[in-house]
C-alpha cells in the first residue's frame, strides 16, 4: 500500500489530507517539523512527500534538499503560501514533482497525489529481466523465453548503461513501458527521476508547455510559471510514450533538446539546459510517417540511435503459456484467489485466441477470469464470453457494435468504466480517450463514405493528423469503414 508523508505544522492542512484520502488505499503519515520529516523519510521511505516550505525548525529549501539526499527518486510536492511561489519554482528546477498553493483544493490535490504515486511506482517497482527475477509474482517481470524476447533482453543489457537515446517499437500492449523502466532501472541514472509522458494523451496546444514549461502570461490561462518535464528530469530519464503523436512544433523543440540539450519555456527567452536521457516508444511506423511528411526525418534519426523491437504476443509461441501462468499467480495473489490449476479446455481456449491487444489484453482477461472463478481451478466457463465465443475481443478492447454505429444502441460507458476499474486499470483516462477517438472516427468516416478530406474537415483536424490516427487506431477503409477489432462482412 503506497504511503504519503505530509509535512506541515498547520493542523488544517493535515486534516485536509486525512479527509481527502480516508477512503483510498493510501496510507497517510504526518510530520510537523523538518527533523521529523527527514527521520520519517529515512525510516519509512514514503512513496510521496508533501512538504511545506515554512516549518518551525527550517525555512526555504533546506528540508527539501535533505529529503532529496535520502532518495532523489521520491516525488516531493511543495505546499506554498503567499510569497513563497518562487521557492517552489526553484525546487522544481531541482527536480520537485510539483507544488500546491494554499488554500488547497481537494480535486486538484487528489489528482496531483495520484500522479505522484504512479510516478513513484514507475521508478521503484522492479521491471526485472528473467535472469534477475527477485520473486515469482512480485514486481513487473519481463516474461518470455522465445528467441525474439531473448533479443529484447540482450538489447536492454547492451544499452542500459550506455547514455544514448533509445527507441522502443511495438504494437499497443506489448510492454514498451516495462522495457523503458528496465532500461532506466539498470542504468547509471537509476537513482534520479524517471518522468513518463504519454504524448498522445496531452491536448495538442499544451504539449510544449508540458514538456518544456511556460512563463506566466504566455497564453490564456497561464497564471503562473510552469516548470516542464525536461527541466524536472534533469539528470534523470524522460520516457516519451507514443512519441509519434508529437505535433510538428514540439518536434522542432525536441530535436534541439536531443542535439544541444537546450530549450526555452513557452513565452520565455531564457535558454535552459537539461541533462535528461530520452527513451521513446511508439506503436506507429515512424519511417512511414517520415515518408508521408508527418514526422521529421532528422528527429527520427536522433531518436533511432538504438532500437528495441517488441514482438506481438501472437508471434511468441510458448511464451503465451508462461505469461498465463505468471499472471494467474500474480493476480491470484493480489485478488486473494489462488489458482491450483487450469482446465485443459480453458488453456486450449486461451492459446487459440489471437490476442490482438497483446500482453495488456491478456492481463485484463486473466483478471476478469479470476473474478468470475468460483473454485480453485480456472475453467473455460470462467473466461470472458468474447474470448470463448467467436474470437472477438473482450469488452474493453471491442469496438461498438454495428447497430450503435448506425444510430442504434449507444455504447455503454458506465459498463466500460466499471469493467476497466474491476480489471485494475491504471491507465483508464488514456484507454477511454483512445476508445472514444476510435468510436468518433469510425462514425465520421462511415458518414463520409471513407472520404478522409471531408472527414478531417468535420473533425476539425488536418488530413495528415487523421491519417496518423487511422493507422494508430487500426481503422480500415475499403468498401466500408471498420477498425481492426470489427468483424466486417465478406
Amino acid at each position: 500500500m503506497p504511503t504519503l508523508l505530509v509535512v506541515d505544522d498547520e493542523p488544517a492542512i493535515q486534516h485536509a489530507f486525512a479527509r481527502a484520502f480516508r477512503d483510498s488505499d493510501l496510507t497517510v503519515r504526518s510530520a510537523t517539523t523538518a527533523a521529523e520529516a527527514v527521520a520519517a523519510v529515512e525510516r519509512e521511505h514514503p512513496d510521496v512527500v508533501v512538504l511545506d516550505v515554512h516549518l518551525p525548525d527550517a525555512t526555504g529549501l533546506a528540508t527539501y534538499h535533505r529529503v532529496r539526499a535520502v532518495d532523489a527518486r521520491t516525488p516531493v510536492i511543495l505546499v506554498t503560501g503567499h510569497g513563497t511561489t518562487d521557492l517552489a519554482i526553484e525546487a522544481m528546477k531541482e527536480g520537485a514533482f510539483d507544488y500546491l498553493l494554499k488554500p488547497l483544493e481537494l480535486p486538484a490535490l487528489r489528482e496531483l497525489i495520484d500522479r505522484a504515486v504512479r510516478s513513484a511506482r514507475l521508478m521503484r517497482v522492479p521491471a526485472a529481466l528473467p535472469e534477475a527475477e527477485p520473486a515469482p509474482v512480485q514486481g513487473d517481470l519481463l516474461v518470455g523465453k522465445c528467441a525474439a524476447m531473448q533479443e529484447v533482453y540482450k538489447a536492454v543489457g547492451r544499452v542500459a548503461r550506455q547514455d544514448v537515446t533509445v527507441l522502443i517499437q511495438g504494437e499497443s500492449g506489448t510492454g514498451k513501458e516495462l522495457v523503458a523502466r528496465a532500461i532506466y532501472q539498470h542504468s547509471a541514472r537509476a537513482g534520479k527521476p524517471f518522468v513518463a509522458i504519454n504524448c498522445g494523451a496531452i491536448p495538442e496546444n499544451l504539449v510544449e508547455s508540458e514538456l518544456f514549461g511556460h512563463e506566466k502570461g504566455a497564453f490564456t490561462g497561464a497564471d503562473r510559471r510552469r516548470i516542464g518535464r525536461f527541466e524536472q528530469a534533469h539528470g534523470g530519464t524522460v520516457f516519451l510514450d507514443e512519441v509519434g503523436e508529437l505535433p510538428v512544433a514540439a518536434q522542432v523543440k525536441m530535436l534541439r533538446v536531443l542535439q544541444e540539450r537546450r530549450f526555452e519555456r513557452v513565452g520565455g527567452d531564457e535558454t535552459l539546459t537539461s541533462d535528461a536521457r530520452v527513451i521513446a516508444a511508439t506503436n506507429a511506423d515512424l519511417e512511414r510517417m517520415v515518408e508521408a511528411g508527418q514526422f521529421r526525418k532528422d528527429l527520427f534519426f536522433r531518436l533511432n540511435v538504438f532500437t528495441v523491437r517488441l514482438p506481438p504476443l501472437r508471434e511468441r509461441g510458448d511464451d503465451l503459456q508462461l505469461l498465463i501462468d505468471h499472471y494467474l499467480r500474480r493476480y491470484g495473489q493480489e485478488l486473494g484467489k489462488p489458482v491450483q490449476g487450469v482446465a485443459p479446455e480453458a488453456m486450449a481456449v486461451l492459446t487459440a485466441y489471437p490476442w490482438p491487444g497483446n500482453v495488456r489484453e491478456l492481463q485484463s482477461v486473466v483478471k476478469q477470469a479470476l473474478l468470475q472463478m468460483p473454485g480453485a481451478a480456472l475453467l473455460a466457463e470462467d473466461l470472458p464470453a468474447a474470448v470463448t465465443g467467436n474470437g472477438g475481443l473482450p469488452p474493453e478492447f471491442a469496438p461498438a457494435p454495428a447497430a450503435a454505429a448506425a444510430g442504434g444502441e449507444a455504447f455503454d460507458w458506465d459498463r466500460y468504466v466499471a469493467g476497466r476499474i474491476a480489471a485494475g486499470s491504471e491507465e483508464l483516462y488514456a484507454e477511454a480517450l483512445e476508445r472514444m477517438e476510435r468510436e468518433v472516427l469510425v462514425r465520421v468516416l462511415r458518414h463520409t463514405g471513407g472520404n478522409q478530406l471531408q472527414a478531417a474537415k468535420i473533425l476539425g483536424i488536418t488530413r495528415g493528423s487523421l491519417r496518423t490516427k487511422i493507422r494508430a487506431l487500426g481503422i480500415t477503409i475499403n468498401r466500408g469503414v471498420w477498425s481492426d477489432d470489427d468483424q466486417p462482412d465478406g
